[in-house]
């Protein structure tokens, strides 16, 4: 008898497509730590296509305190933070991280896509709503199909959408609006004030996802909300560790109450592995470093606006973008693939996003920047991307005004 599954993925075809053409642009082997160069099959390679945006995950101090924490408490828990996996350093950042957000407590989870995993899955019941925005990021989405609750999507940063789709829902349920911060592909700022003013009106929650905010916008980066002076507004908080704090994990701040809940409810925390040791250290020195050299937040945005400003003079089609991801519109998936490789072999780094993860009118290169690039490595990617673009053929830049 045929084995169901094995006919399955032989029919999958997708990767072997673009591998055959030579064009394969994933799980690429980088030979170095991650920074603004890397080394890739021995050779030089400016990377802008890294989530470390304070340029962090080199730094001596992180390093060391992350050695320095394998020497006391070794390489894991060996366990659930629920039963024999929470260390003092634990609960020492989750007091940190309440306090950087302004938030009354915070719980640590092993990855930020577990956070929304275990926050979303259970925070709401059969009779109750997530309201998500239809560019959520991957994890709020998937949180959202393991709860109970009913799942409404409104339209990227529609305010009337939102407006309508709150309208129509009973006044009793429990209403929670799950967005990103900072929109991980488009790089654009959710629309908080507008939507705290729009939950007022209709007894609904906020929770934010700031996964690409901590160490961007914000009071010493501390996220969204404080961006816009509406902490007290939004009920939950939700940061990673992979991208400004240069470590691997996740959190979420609430009150109290909430966040004691979502300790004895959680499944993504109840049943998984806590953050090791080295990981825990890495956050603690980060967050020290963002608090008291506030410099580098300034740095990343001279850097964006130096390079958001060579790219639109190019006549580059950037979208709505706010942000330090500079999304340079391809919309095409096949020319994207082939930027990506000419940009590969040239020397700089970028991500390609393609269908199913955005339309395939709207694929694009993912270029992001970092607190530690130079002015001289911004010139040379954007001189190398115009010239990808015209070797590929492709026609999706702007006039020049």
């Amino acid at each position: 008898m045929v084995k169901k599954l094995r006919e399955k993925v032989a029919q999958f075809q997708d990767p072997k497509i673009v591998r055959d053409l030579g064009l394969y642009p994933y799980f690429r082997p980088i030979e170095s730590g991650q920074d603004t160069e890397v080394i890739i099959n021995g050779k030089r390679v400016l990377m802008f296509g890294s989530n470390s945006y304070l340029g962090l995950t080199n730094h001596p101090k992180i390093k060391e305190a992350s050695k320095k924490a394998i020497d006391q408490y070794g390489t894991g828990c060996a366990g659930s933070r629920f039963l024999n996996g929470t260390l003092n350093i634990h609960l020492d950042l989750e007091e940190r991280l309440a306090a950087y957000v302004h938030k009354e407590a915070a719980v640590l989870f092993s990855t930020g896509f577990q956070v929304n995993l275990g926050v979303l899955s259970s925070i709401t019941g059969r009779n109750d709503y997530l309201i998500l925005d239809e560019y959520d990021h991957a994890s709020l989405i998937d949180g959202s199909r393991l709860s109970f609750s009913k799942v409404i999507k409104y339209s990227h940063n529609d305010m009337d959408d939102l407006r309508r789709k709150l309208s129509i829902l009973p006044e009793e349920a429990i209403k929670l609006i799950a967005v990103d911060g900072i929109f991980s592909m488009e790089g654009d700022i959710v629309k908080l004030p507008e939507i705290a003013k729009i939950a007022d009106e209709f007894g609904a929650n906020i929770m934010v996802d700031d996964a690409h905010s901590l160490g961007v916008i914000g009071h010493n980066g501390s996220g969204t909300a404080s961006h816009f002076g509406l902490t007290k507004d939004v009920d939950l908080i939700m940061g990673t560790f992979s991208k400004s704090l240069a470590s691997l994990g996740g959190f979420i701040a609430a009150d109290y109450e909430t966040i004691d809940f979502l300790k004895h409810r959680a499944r993504a925390l109840m049943f998984s592995a806590s953050m090791p040791p080295a990981s825990v250290a890495a956050v603690i020195a980060a967050l020290e470093i963002i608090q008291s050299e506030p410099e580098r937040i300034a740095r990343l945005w001279d850097n964006t606006n130096y390079a958001m400003k060579l790219l639109l003079e190019e006549g580059f089609d950037l979208g709505p973008t706010e942000s330090p991801i500079l999304p340079i519109y391809v919309r095409d998936n096949m020319k994207t693939f082939q930027v990506t490789k000419y940009l590969q072999d040239d020397g700089i780094f970028v991500n390609p996003v393609v269908s199913p993860a955005v339309p395939s009118d709207s694929s694009l290169l993912r270029f992001s920047l970092m607190a530690t690039h130079t002015f001289a490595q911004i010139d040379e990617a954007v001189d190398k991307i115009a010239k990808a673009f015209k070797e590929a053929g492709v026609t999706s830049i702007k006039e020049k005004i």
